[in-house]
């Protein structure tokens, strides 16, 4: 669990060109940092961040905008609504994630209903649970609240991986002799 220690980040990107402003926004966003207004953000003061951070921070300067970083330690409800924004973005992002996980178990049900075992079909499928992992990855490495939805969303992996394990028993089964 973290302390109810905060960053704010300031920062300001000249509207043109647009692509200095868009690698900002992509950056924090990716990170998990929150916007709270225009140009404010707000991130968990924690270490999983830093190297985020830093690259935020340089395309900012890339951008010749202005970039500031604020340890923040929020009076009465103020840590609530910094910790319930953080919290939304991240619940938002594990239910994303799991109604994925919902439709790669449909694909392969649905592959495996049709008769399409082949290996050109399981390997589509192989490269799309990786996708599911390293998403998780990513959301399992800003998700420092430690939400319990990270365990759900893990067992959906798992259940994922299951899935594709045995529609990958079937297309051996229906290709090689044997």
């Amino acid at each position: 669990m973290i302390d109810e220690q905060w960053l704010l980040i300031l920062v300001q990107v000249p509207a043109q060109p647009s692509k200095h402003r868009v690698a900002v926004w992509r950056e924090l966003r990716r990170m998990g940092a929150v916007p709270l207004s225009p140009g404010t953000w707000v991130l968990p003061a924690h270490p999983a961040f830093d190297e985020g951070l830093k690259r935020a921070e340089s395309l900012v300067a890339k951008g010749d905008g202005s970039w500031t970083l604020v340890d923040a330690s929020p009076r009465s409800s103020g840590a609530e609504t910094f910790r319930s924004a953080f919290e939304t973005a991240r619940l938002e992002e594990w239910a994303e994630f799991s109604a994925d996980c919902g439709k790669f178990e449909l694909e392969i049900a649905k592959e495996i209903s049709r008769g399409k075992f082949t290996f050109a079909e399981l390997e589509e499928e192989e490269q799309s649970l990786e996708r599911l992992r390293r998403w998780y990855r990513e959301l399992k490495s800003r998700d420092v609240l430690q939400l319990p939805q990270a365990g759900d969303a893990a067992a959906r992996v798992a259940r994922c991986a299951e899935a594709l394990e045995g529609y990958a028993s079937l297309v051996y089964e229906a290709t090689l002799p044997g």
